[in-house]
């Protein structure tokens, strides 16, 4: 056992891991290759253990002292050692790569088992809410803005393969949130508005129109549409709700408006005394429902106008019931597992090492 010198031993440990690493790199790359994939690659840091193992265990086993002493008067170096002697390494070996092959397994290796495809239906849709001041009128209980926002959430938990985008408008229009399917999201950016974020002292609706125009235009769904709530007339912005409609109508864009409050003149919205209390207020707000009616017709849409909670509802479900959506082909990878013969030639490794240990490579106390 003590012919291996420490110099040896790091050489043989510097081979190995000469030998290891590159050819792991191209069993990595023919597995990427074959298509196999690993579901925990970060399992595969473990190989490291192997080599460290196999360090570990021959430096150990140069440093045992033997627990047979011979006697002075015969010199064992000068016997050739036999060929199980000079293979006394090969248990450690083993048993590194064992542990390799744990590793592997550990990571969760998966190769291509078939495809699986569907179609799934799809609408894409921006949702424009109005933010101006008039929002706090309390015709819908609590008011407009808090009665819009649970309407609204209850349509995005009825979806499921529909992108949603969001856009908000007062005196200057802006993107909330631009299609998506994370709706949890979504909810929590809606669920967080409120009034006083933009400048609620206008109403830009033909702005709100053209931003969400502005993220549908790439869109390739068969339906597109635009579900506006607001509770005024257009009187901010650099572009009217007319020519808002033109640009949606090029582009195949439906606009469904929703009307909140009922004329000839709006509900007058709460305001707050010297002290901070809300007190009824007395402005009132003009509406024009022939301006968005007129929106919604030359779109292909529909105009609805509500003067409660019920009634805002059941525009929004007669909206869901016309759109149109489009198919989509969504395909998906199937995987399979095939840890299984790493673990099996882990377990036959780390017997055929406890045989060697008990059999030809026994040690005597």
């Amino acid at each position: 056992m003590r012919r291996w010198s420490p110099a040896r031993i790091a050489v043989t440990i510097l081979v190995t891991i000469a030998v290891s690493v590159p050819a792991g790199w191209l069993l990595w790359l023919e597995a990427q290759a074959a298509g196999l994939r690993f579901e925990r690659p970060a399992a595969l840091l473990l190989l490291v253990a192997a080599p460290f193992a196999l360090f570990t265990g021959l430096f150990l086993e140069w440093r045992r002292t033997p627990r047979i002493r011979f006697s002075r008067g015969m010199d064992l170096t000068v016997l050739p050692a036999g060929a199980l002697a000079r293979l006394w390494a090969l248990p450690h070996v083993v048993r590194s790569l064992a542990l390799a092959l744990v590793a592997v397994a550990l990571a969760r290796p998966q190769t291509v088992s078939g495809k699986e495809e569907a179609e799934l239906e799809g609408i894409d849709i921006v949702l424009v809410l109005d933010l101006s001041n008039s929002m706090r009128a309390t015709d819908l209980q609590p008011n407009r803005l808090v009665a819009a926002k649970a309407v609204i959430d209850d349509f995005i938990l009825r979806r499921q393969t529909d992108r949603i985008g969001a856009v908000v408008f007062g005196r200057e229009a802006f993107t909330l949130c631009p299609l998506t399917l994370d709706y949890s999201a979504l909810r929590g950016m809606f669920a967080s508005l409120q009034l006083g974020v933009l400048d609620g002292r206008g109403t830009a609706i033909g702005n709100g129109i053209g931003t969400a125009i502005n993220r549908l235009r790439r869109s390739n769904a068969k339906s597109k549409v635009v579900i506006l709530l607001t509770d005024g007339d257009n009187n901010s912005g650099n572009m009217s709700p007319e020519q808002a409609a033109e640009f949606a109508k090029t582009l195949r864009i439906k606009v469904y408006s929703v009307l909140m409050g009922m004329p000839p003149e709006n509900a007058p919205a709460p305001r707050t005394d010297i002290f901070g209390r809300p007190v009824p207020g007395d402005e009132r707000y003009p509406v024009r429902p022939e301006l968005l009616r007129e929106v919604s017709r030359k779109t292909g849409g529909q105009f609805y106008q509500v003067g409660d909670t019920r009634g805002l509802q059941m525009s929004f479900h007669a909206i869901l019931n016309q759109l149109d959506r489009s198919k989509i082909a969504d395909a998906g990878v199937l995987y399979g597992e095939v840890f299984g013969p790493f673990v099996i030639g882990a377990l036959a490794l780390l017997l055929l090492e406890i045989l060697m240990r008990l059999t030809i490579w026994r040690k005597f106390p």
